[in-house]
């Protein structure tokens, strides 16, 4: 059985203040029980800005990953943060996160013991550690989407893919990326107006602005494609 692991490193997390690091683990571990909630997922934080989340469908992954990448692009920054570092900060508001989607087997899955040991998590670690920003003085960030496995044609395949959705993530803004996260958990616009506090017509434009269409249609392909 292949499952999907997504791993995640938070873009020039060393830049933010203590009390924005704070803010940070709050806010993913509010982002891991929604994950849990809508895609059986198991996940977990470490160092407080590096994510490892299992998604035992793997099909669904693609949805799971889109609506980390979007959630963390909405973590406000404080103006301190802000006055500190302003490159740094300005790559963390329109990257938010590297994620990478490994594909393939786990010898050992125990969520129960925190135990995941085997060949998806080690692609996705790996990918994510080769491209890894921390501690660089000048930082260039080409690509935050990444897909791997063993299979050379899927890889290829989904990196042209996930090329062409972080152009979208790279410019979408707060706002944009609040309304892709509660669609990504599947809220129908009515219920993301009501929790934004937002006309359903501001809600409807927020999501074409951002290229909703080709978000859920690439969604919709990964389930079919890992699925069959």
């Amino acid at each position: 059985m292949n499952y999907t692991v997504i791993s995640g490193d938070i873009i020039s997390s060393t830049s933010l203040g203590s009390e924005d690091k704070k803010a940070l683990e709050k806010h993913l571990a509010l982002l891991l029980a929604d994950l849990e909630k809508h895609f059986n997922a198991f996940g977990r934080v470490l160092k407080g800005d590096y994510i490892e989340c299992v998604i035992p469908n793997a099909g669904e992954a693609l949805q799971a990953c889109l609506a980390i990448k979007s959630f963390v692009k909405t973590i406000p920054i404080s103006q301190k943060t802000l006055e500190k570092d302003k490159h740094r900060v300005k790559l963390f508001k329109e990257h938010g996160v590297r994620l990478a989607i490994g594909y393939g087997p786990l010898e050992r899955y125990q969520p129960n013991e925190g135990v995941i040991d085997g060949e998806a998590i080690y692609l996705s670690g790996r990918t994510i550690n080769t491209r890894s920003t921390h501690d660089k003085e000048r930082i260039v960030i080409k690509n935050t989407l990444f897909f791997a496995s063993k299979n050379t044609v899927m890889n290829k395949k989904w990196t042209a893919i996930l090329e062409l959705l972080d152009v979208l993530f790279t410019k979408a803004t707060q706002r944009q990326c609040e309304v892709v996260y509660l669609k990504l958990l599947g809220a129908n616009e009515e219920t993301i107006s009501k929790n934004l506090g937002i006309d359903q017509s501001v809600v409807n434009r927020h999501s074409t602005n951002v290229g909703w269409n080709a978000i859920e249609t690439a969604v919709s392909y990964f389930n079919e494609s890992l699925t069959q």
